[in-house]
This record gives C-alpha cells, structure tokens and sequence, in this order.
C-alpha cells in the first residue's frame, strides 16, 4: 500500500521495523535509516522480508532530503531522537511527506520538552496537504487514546486524570536505563508539573509520590510525579480536566544510584572542559552505561501503563475508571529482539502509521493522537501484540 522510511534503529526502531514487516498489505516497502547503517542490516536481518537500509544524520536537513528524494516514501516513522523532529519535518515539509513520531522536540542544550515548536508547523502542513502525527508511542500516544476512549463511550465530563506507568520488570543490572539513557535521565531529573484548575503547579523532582495496587499480580508499588508531555495536549483538547498528573514507578536501587550521579554531577547537560576539550557530563554517562539494547534477553516481569478517570458518567452519575494495557518483557523479547520498553512504544507508532497510510486517520496539519476517532487505533492496538483492558472502580 505504502513505501514508508523508518528513522532510528534503536530499540523502537526495531520493534517498528518489526511490526511494519509483518504488515505487507500495510507497508509494501520499507527502508531502515540512522547515522550507523550497521544497526540497520542487523535489523534488516531479522525481518521475515527484504528491507533496505541507509545511513542519514537526522541532525541534517539537507541529507534527510536527499534520502527522500532518493526513496520518495509516503511517510516517515521518526523513531530517532526528540532533538531531531524539527530537522526531519522540515525535510518531510520540503518533499511532500507525511511525518509520525513518538515523542515531541525537547532542544538539545535544555531539559524541557513541549508542544510549541511542532504545534507551530499547523499552518505549513495544512497548506502543504501533508500530515503530522505527534506522540504516537504509548506514553505519549496509547494514553491519549484511553483518554478519547474513556470521553467517548463513559464521560459526559472528566475531571481528574491520572496516568500511571509502572515497569515492573528486572534486568539485574545494578543501574541501566531501558530506553536511551540521555532522554531518560533529562526526563527524571526534570522538575515535575502537573495541572490543576487552569494552571501547571511545579514540584521538585521525584519529591511526590504515593502507592498503588496495580491490577494482575503485578501489586503494590510506590509512583512518582513527573512532568509528561501528553498532558499538555490533553488538557488543551480536553479543557473539562480540572486536573491532570503524571505518575511512574521507580526501584530504590535505580534512584539511589541516581541520586549519587546527580550529586556528583554527571547528570549536567551543560558542556564542561576536560583535556582540553568540552564534554557534556550525561552524554558521557550515556557511553558508559549498559546499551538499553542489551537488555532485553535480561529482563523479566512485566509492564503496566494506563490512565484512571474521574468524573460524571453518560449516566449522570460519578465514575472512576481504569484503562490498561500490561505487557511481557519476555513475550515481546520473543517476538522482536527488544523488551517491553520498546515494544509499548514501538507497537503504537507502527498502529498510527498504519491509520495514516490507510486514510482512517488522516487530514492535513499537525495533530495529537487524541484529535482522532480513538476506536479503529485500539483495535488496531489489541490485534498487533497490545490487547487493553478497561474496569470501573467504583
């Protein structure tokens, strides 16, 4: 149906690529692209089909359209790194492409991610007739969708929301992060926010918390508030929420180890000089740590993200609401090479591709997943590896 180009051959690109090759009548040709070509023809080698590769800076507007212009795809996956949306949409702008990505721009030099720098490219997509797809990974992305779900077929009003991420698995290792240690380490050292009657309200990092019973076996475990991206985008198209927050759980052996780094340091994203030659701290941490790759054949136990509601029913009464997806660390390593993570993200992002490629959603602008008929995108989810639950709690 489609020529569609993959950005990044991380552990999301691989599951993407993945779930995009057992597609055919989807995806009729793909090709794999990041600056190491070698990790492309590794994941090239894993597919049950030919998929060609290429090597592209994604930092590089003129050699994203050079390899547009070569291939001509209907539309870019861009798995690779947030400081590289704007780069990669300004390529897709220039030759006439759909774009997709899993999570929004955050500039390099400055721990802060949010929607105003995509949202500003509306009125150049729109009039380019092309489409953008913002956020289409599972925390931004699923959870959207279980908040469309949730407004569509059980609230006449939301007024709390709570998403809540809990990776109950283990890797055994004494401190690694399971997806890109740089994004991760930016994203929980950052100082938390959430909404509450028109305003964000600030707290320092990791400083709330509370416990909850995750359904399943997985049981008891104590989240942290964070500051999500997707709660921005939901607030805005969903302006009911009186409030919104952002909760995920963490092990005391990785924030105790986190805790040391910060202190000494080695957390900083602000160049320092060593040997003659500046260096920023994290990403030196990041070529030290445990490749996020390497984790999946070492990692067991499961994940559980989703979203608790609060509000007044179709009926008229109040409602609390719970809606998730639980995951297999091993069961999804099986299947494609790459633990639950990556999976939970790279899942969706193939899910928003193929509404876009087969016209179910699709109309020009820049979009949150939430804009859109969230029925066909959780069918779509549960039939290709993600299936969801939903249960009232009161």
């Amino acid at each position: 149906m489609s020529k569609t180009l993959i950005i990044g051959a991380g552990g999301v690109g691989r599951v993407v690529a993945h779930k995009c090759a057992q597609a055919p009548e989807i995806f009729s040709e793909l090709m794999l692209a990041s600056r190491t070509k070698e990790k492309c023809d590794a994941i090239a080698a894993e597919l049950p089909r030919p998929v060609s590769t290429a090597r592209v800076d994604a930092d590089k507007v003129p050699e994203l359209v050079a390899l547009l212009k070569d291939y001509k795809p209907k539309l870019v996956i861009n798995v690779a790194l947030p400081y590289q949306d704007l780069t990669i949409m300004d390529a897709c702008l220039e030759c006439g492409v759909d774009y997709l990505d899993t999570a929004n721009y955050e500039p390099p030099d400055v721990a802060k991610f949010e929607y105003k720098w995509q949202w500003a490219y509306q009125d150049r997509f729109e009039k380019a007739g092309l489409m953008a797809l913002l956020g289409s990974g599972f925390d931004p992305g699923v959870t959207n969708v279980f908040t469309a779900y949730a407004r569509k077929h059980h609230f006449a009003r939301m007024d709390q929301l709570d998403i809540i991420d809990c990776n109950a698995g283990d890797h055994g290792q004494a401190f690694a992060t399971n997806f890109n240690p740089e994004i991760n380490i930016r994203e929980v050292t950052a100082r938390g926010r959430y909404y509450e009657h028109g305003d964000w309200v600030e707290t320092d990092p990791l400083s709330w918390a509370w416990t909850y019973d995750f359904p399943e076996g997985i049981g008891k475990r104590k989240c942290f508030l964070m500051y999500h991206e997707e709660l921005e985008s939901l607030v805005r198209h969903f302006p009911e929420i009186k409030r919104a927050r952002f909760w995920m759980t963490f092990g005391e052996n990785y924030l105790k180890h986190l805790s040391v780094l910060e202190n000494i340091g080695m957390t900083r994203i602000d160049p320092v000089e060593f040997r003659g030659q500046k260096i920023v701290p994290l990403q030196f941490l990041k070529a030290v740590l445990p490749d996020p790759g390497s984790l999946g054949p070492l990692t067991k136990g499961r994940t559980c993200i989703g979203n608790v509601i609060a509000g007044e029913g179709k009926d008229g009464k109040a409602k609390r609401y719970y809606i998730y997806q639980i995951c297999d660390h091993e069961e999804a390593y099986r299947e494609t090479n790459s633990q639950a993570i990556s999976y939970t993200t790279g899942v969706p992002a193939m899910v928003g591709a193929a509404m876009m490629v087969k016209g179910i959603w699709h109309k020009p602008g820049v979009w949150n997943m939430e804009q859109f008929d969230p029925d066909p995108f959780l069918e779509e989810l549960a039939r290709r590896g993600l299936p969801w639950k939903e249960t009232f709690l009161d």
